[in-house]
This record gives structure tokens, sequence and C-alpha cells, in this order.
């Protein structure tokens, strides 16, 4: 890898066939379940179409359902360890409304729906993205046994962490549904990216 010239940006890219995706969908999904059912069926194919991991996210208005924003993991396209679907979302959210701060003064509330229970980073990153709720498929150990993820040091209370803060949690919308895409991406053998070694999913 050259190191003869200093990078001065990066670009998270969001893959080919989400962008045709984003084209066909409605301007709001009004019922939760819709939306987890949304960003479940986005993270199967991002592993069917080999474009990242096997989770995506969406940021919609809470109260309409418009969506805002979907992303989709790409840490291994991007070369970018950050690139998760939440980091991906939020980012994408607050760009298109030219805000860092989903909840702030004039803007409506937001909520951030994703396929599975944030890993450490993205749980560190919510609430410093102003939404105020999160909506997950499932939270627990599930994922990182099918899968071979490792999804760091999430505190246990992290739920009443988040509810401190004003950030209402809603889990388990879905979860069966959920399961059934990590499942696939470890029959397929993908690529597992854990920062302290990689390998392949567990069948």
């Amino acid at each position: 890898m050259s190191t003869s010239a200093h990078v001065n940006s990066f670009t998270i890219s969001l893959p080919g066939w989400l962008e045709t995706e984003l084209k066909s969908l409605p301007p709001a999904v009004p019922m939760v379940e819709d939306r987890v059912a949304l960003v479940i069926r986005l993270a199967g194919l991002n592993v069917t179409h080999g474009t990242g991991g096997p989770f995506a996210a969406g940021v919609f208005e809470t109260a309409t359902g418009r969506c805002v924003s979907l992303g989709v993991n790409r840490v291994v396209p991007d070369s970018c360890s950050s690139a998760h679907a939440e980091i991906v979302a939020l980012s994408l959210a607050q760009r298109r409304l030219r805000t860092y701060n989903l909840g702030g003064d004039g803007v409506p509330e937001h909520e951030l729906v994703v396929n599975w229970r944030p890993c450490a980073m993205c749980f560190g990153a919510i609430p410093w993205s102003g939404v105020r709720s999160l909506v997950i498929a499932g939270s627990g150990p599930e994922m990182e046994e099918i899968t071979g993820f490792d999804e760091g040091q999430v505190p246990g209370d992290w739920k009443a962490r988040l509810e401190s803060l004003g950030i209402s949690v809603r889990d388990g919308v879905m979860k069966e549904e959920a399961l059934d895409v990590f499942r696939d991406f470890a029959r397929r053998g993908c690529t597992v990216y854990n920062g302290r070694g990689a390998g392949s999913a567990r069948a």
C-alpha cells in the first residue's frame, strides 16, 4: 500500500442496487413494522449482492414515517471500519437535512431503525446524532453466535442509558426475519471483518 501521498477526504458510497431501490420507495413508511421489514430486506440484499455486511439502517420522521435516508454496511467495499449501516444512514440524513442534530430546534423527531442492536461504536453515535428513538429487530447474542462478528463492549444497561437521554428503544420487531439474513450470511461464508482478525462466517 502506497503511503507517498496524504489523503484529505473520504467518501462512503451506497451500492448501485440501493440507489435503484431508493427510486422505487414510497415517500413515507407509516408503520414501524414496515420500516423494520425494509431495513431487513436491504440487509439481505447487501449480502446477496456481495456489497457489504448483513446490516442496514434507516432514518425516518417518527410521526409521519417519511424516509430521510437509508444505509447499508460498507466496511469492506469502502475500506472503512466506521462504515456501519447506522453511521451511513445517520450521516446521509444529516447531510440531507443540513444539520448535525436530528433532534434540534425546528427539526421533526427522527427515529433510527436497524436490523439488530447497534455495536459499541454505533451505540456511542446514537446520542450524538439527535435521534429520539431507536427501533431494532433484536438485541440478543444470536447475531454474534451465527455470524462470528464481535460487536464490542456495549454496556449491559445500554437501553436504560439511551432512555435516560430521552431516546426510546423498541426491541424485538421481526426478530426471526432478521436472523434469517444472518443465517444466509453465514451459509455463504462471507468475510467477517472483526478488528482483531478477519475470517469467514460460521455456517
